[in-house]
């Protein structure tokens, strides 16, 4: 049985997390901490567990850490975990900068934790297939990506989130493509980025192998226009992503088995680790300098 202790009090945190926690047989749900001590002790006594009102404590008392926090406050917890020799179980994007990345690599690096980064469609079996399928068969000369999300309407959950507010779609949900993209079409080497209406942002990636993709991201869009699209185009014809099965939870408890085998094997290799998460920050930061500064941006290798 592996002790996790739950950071953040959200919906993500609440409904997702701690719901997969409670429900899986080998995990332990040891206790919440959040920023506001009122939603960390609700959100215990929800789930019949201690609210701690220090982080180190809560470190302390676990095995591994969950974490549903904005990036910027993940990060700085992760490394503190890390460096305790705790197992990690983070949200995306890993960070907002790939500094504060980097140090959470070096962290479980150094310490040897393992480390699961939660990109939800990864953890769905018909979207995980396909992945697997559309990579092994190659020849893909470009994708077009549109996730046109309605998050702040009155009856959303996240209408209130602030740090979705101020850094949008592109590190909201920019991190779920990018999560598709790379297994497939490779490294991405070049970015441009473009604003549009309406909260919109446009990517142009180059990747290493020659491929291309075009990626278009909005949290606000009119909800009669809300979508969902990734389609790829090469060699073998088209072939356009299911929509993913199951809940959030229902993948959050696969991301959980994962870790947990990691954990079981002793391996370091995990495909969405956090030196995979830290790629994903380094392709969203290059398109955070592209769009402000109307520049394309090369990536290193």
């Amino acid at each position: 049985m592996m002790r996790f202790g739950l950071f953040g009090t959200g919906h993500w945190a609440a409904e997702t997390h701690a719901a997969a926690l409670e429900a899986h047989p080998r995990a332990e749900l040891a206790g919440v901490w959040g920023r506001n001590q009122d939603k960390a002790a609700a959100l215990a006594t929800r789930y019949g567990v201690p609210a701690f009102d220090d982080v180190d404590a809560l470190i302390e008392a676990c095995d591994a850490v969950a974490v549903a926090l904005p990036p910027q406050v993940q990060a700085e917890i992760a490394v503190r975990a890390a460096t305790a020799g705790r197992h990690l179980l983070l949200d995306k994007p890993l960070a907002l900068t790939v500094a504060d990345a980097d140090r959470v690599v070096e962290a479980a690096a150094g310490s040897g934790a393992a480390s699961v980064v939660f990109f939800t469609g990864r953890y769905q079996p018909d979207v995980a297939g396909f992945i697997a399928a559309t990579a092994a068969a190659g020849g893909w000369h470009t994708a077009n990506v549109i996730r046109f999300a309605s998050i702040f309407q009155p009856s959303s959950p996240y209408a209130q989130s602030p740090w979705r507010r101020e850094h949008g779609a592109l590190w909201d949900i920019g991190p779920h493509a990018l999560a598709v993209l790379l297994p497939v079409l490779g490294r991405v080497t070049r970015v441009a980025a473009t604003d549009g209406p309406g909260g919109l942002v446009h990517l142009l990636l180059s990747h290493a192998d020659g491929a291309t993709s075009t990626v278009s991201l909005t949290l606000d869009a009119p909800p009669e226009s809300v979508a969902a699209e990734f389609v790829l185009y090469g060699e073998n014809g088209i072939e356009r992503l299911p929509n993913g099965g199951g809940s959030a939870a229902t993948a959050f408890a696969v991301a959980i088995d994962q870790l947990l085998a990691e954990v079981d094997a002793g391996t370091r290799d995990h495909r969405c680790d956090v030196r995979f998460g830290r790629e994903v920050v380094a392709v969203l930061a290059a398109a955070e300098t592209a769009r402000t500064q109307a520049t394309v941006v090369e990536l290193s290798a």
